[in-house]
C-alpha cells in the first residue's frame, strides 16, 4: 500500500458530551459507548466511557459535563457508519442508580464542527403490576446492552418513553476518502452526506 493508493480511509473524531437537559432529574452522570460495522475497526482513542457525576446550577436547568471523547476510526466503505450511544444514570428516591435515558446518534458524515442533540428515551414497563413492582423493589427496566439502542432487531416490540436530551458536539476530520471514490457533501443535501464518485483509474 502506497500514499497514493491508500487501502483505507479514517475517520478522526473529537468533541465532548456537552451538557443534558432532564428537568425532573438531577446528580447525573452519562456513559458512552461506539456502535460500528464490520468494515470499520478503532485505531486510537477510547471506544466508551463514563462521565463525572454533574448538578444543576442555581437557576439553571441543565447538567453540563463537557466530557471529552476522541477516537479514530479506519474503514473500507462507509456502510456500518459508527455511531455513539449515550446512556444517562442517576439516583432514585431510594438512593439506587437507574437509568434516566438512552439515545444514540450517527456520527456527523461531514468533516467540520457539529452540534448535534439527542432526544432520550428509557424503556417502560409493559403492565401497571410490572410498575409498581419495580417502582417498589428499585428496579426500573433497562437495557442488558446499552448497545441494541443503535440497532433495529426487536425495537418493534419495546415499549418506551421519550425523556430529556442530551447536547454533544463534534470536531470531525476524515483523510482519503475522497481517493477511494467517495465524496462528502452537505448534509442538507443527501440524506446520507455521502456520494460515491467514479474511481480514476
Amino acid at each position: 500500500m502506497t500514499s497514493n493508493n491508500p487501502a483505507v480511509f479514517l475517520l478522526m473524531v473529537n468533541g465532548q458530551i456537552e451538557a443534558a437537559d432532564f428537568p425532573e432529574y438531577d446528580d447525573l452522570y452519562c456513559k458512552y459507548c461506539f456502535v460500528y460495522g464490520h468494515d470499520w475497526a478503532p485505531t486510537s482513542g477510547l471506544e466508551e466511557g463514563i462521565s463525572q457525576i454533574t448538578s444543576k446550577g442555581r437557576g439553571s436547568q441543565s447538567l453540563v459535563w463537557n466530557f471529552p471523547l476522541d477516537i479514530t476510526f479506519k474503514s473500507t466503505n462507509p456502510f456500518g457508519w459508527p455511531q455513539i450511544v449515550v446512556s444517562v444514570y442517576g439516583p432514585d428516591t431510594f438512593g439506587n442508580d437507574v437509568v434516566r435515558g438512552y439515545g444514540a446518534i450517527h456520527i456527523p458524515f461531514t468533516p467540520g464542527k457539529h452540534t448535534k442533540t439527542i432526544p432520550m428515551f428509557v424503556p417502560e414497563s409493559t403492565s401497571r403490576l410490572q410498575k409498581f413492582t419495580s417502582w417498589l423493589m428499585g428496579r426500573h427496566p433497562e437495557f442488558t446492552d446499552p448497545k441494541v439502542v443503535a440497532q433495529g432487531e426487536g425495537r418493534e416490540v419495546t415499549r418506551v418513553r421519550s425523556q430529556g436530551f442530551v447536547t454533544l458536539q463534534f470536531n470531525i476530520v476524515t483523510k482519503d476518502m475522497k481517493k477511494l471514490g467517495y465524496e462528502t457533501t452537505s448534509e442538507h443535501s443527501a440524506a446520507t452526506g455521502l456520494t460515491r464518485t467514479s474511481q480514476k483509474l
